[in-house]
């Protein structure tokens, strides 16, 4: 039998489900400035791009599946979190709490319309070997 390695490659993207497309694609394209690669409403789906990472928003109920809202957060990369945090507050993105420092990196936590979670990041310290 072939090795995990062997079978998978890659990532091609993380579903994120929303009850309301047409709020979504307007949470994604307009206020967090996201390219949309893929619409189509008639089939329940939007894409965005994210640089090294497609989110496919989905109405899960469309697909035939239950919707649940995601609360692990998709870490999306920014060069300067307070830069990044500030626009997006100025584009009605409301954020939780202040933004918060591991010792190695910064995230500031939000949500889109639907609940689910996302945090910004930027990792500003060197990542340490494995052990």
């Amino acid at each position: 039998m072939a090795t995990t390695a062997d079978l998978v490659s890659g990532v091609d993207f993380v579903s994120v489900p929303t009850k309301d497309l047409d709020r979504a694609v307007a949470f994604y394209g307009g206020q967090l400035g996201l390219r949309r690669s893929a619409y189509r409403p008639d089939r329940g789906f939007a894409e965005f791009e994210t640089g090294n990472l497609t989110l496919s928003v989905i109405n899960p109920e469309r697909m035939g599946m239950e919707h649940h809202v995601s609360r692990n957060p998709i870490a999306l990369h920014v060069a300067d979190i307070e830069v990044a945090r500030s626009e997006l507050e100025t584009a009605g993105v409301a954020f939780v709490g202040e933004t918060f420092d591991t010792g190695v990196c910064h995230m500031a936590f939000f949500s889109d319309p639907d609940g689910n979670a996302f945090m910004l990041h930027h990792r500003y310290a060197p990542r340490t070997p494995e052990a």
